[in-house]
């Protein structure tokens, strides 16, 4: 965790966001890059900049889609893709939700940058993680590889 918290720190320090973040991690799990998906993620910071739902859950839901989305005509979605954003969501709902009163970015940072640079860094971190943990159930290896059978429960 200390050296993806580093990481999570070194990417707050070049001006990258939560969902921003999520998104350069995933990537980087898989040993990809692509500035127009990290791009595109900027669109949900800040709660879309509107403190509306977090970026963490939002760009989270994104990563998982990554993974077990659709990516174009002759591919399908895995099935199982509404459950783990499912439990992502439910997780974030539980676990932040019930922390800070909210899942927006407004009950969680409360427009404070002071909020915001204590709280997002370990819910990025945390979220991460879970990601793993539901990737990991459902068959998916951090580089985007299959693994065989789950895991376990996310």
């Amino acid at each position: 965790m200390a050296d993806l918290g580093f990481r999570v720190l070194e990417l707050s320090l070049q001006g990258f966001k939560c969902s921003q973040i999520l998104a350069i991690l995933a990537l980087e799990a898989r040993g990809e890059t692509s500035p127009e998906l990290v791009r595109a993620a900027t669109g949900l910071l800040a709660g879309m900049e509107s403190g509306r739902e977090c970026g963490c859950l939002t760009g989270g839901c994104c990563v998982l889609g990554l993974y077990a989305g659709r990516g174009g005509p002759g591919e399908a979605a895995d099935d199982r893709l509404p459950e783990m954003l499912e439990a992502l969501a439910t997780w974030f709902d539980e676990t932040y939700g019930a922390r800070y009163g909210g899942t927006t970015c407004a009950a969680i940072t409360n427009g404070e940058f002071a909020l915001q640079q204590a709280r997002c860094p370990e819910i990025v971190v945390d979220t991460l993680r879970k990601i793993e943990r539901i990737l990991a159930v459902n068959g998916y290896a951090p580089d985007g590889s299959r693994i065989d059978g789950p895991e376990g429960e996310a």
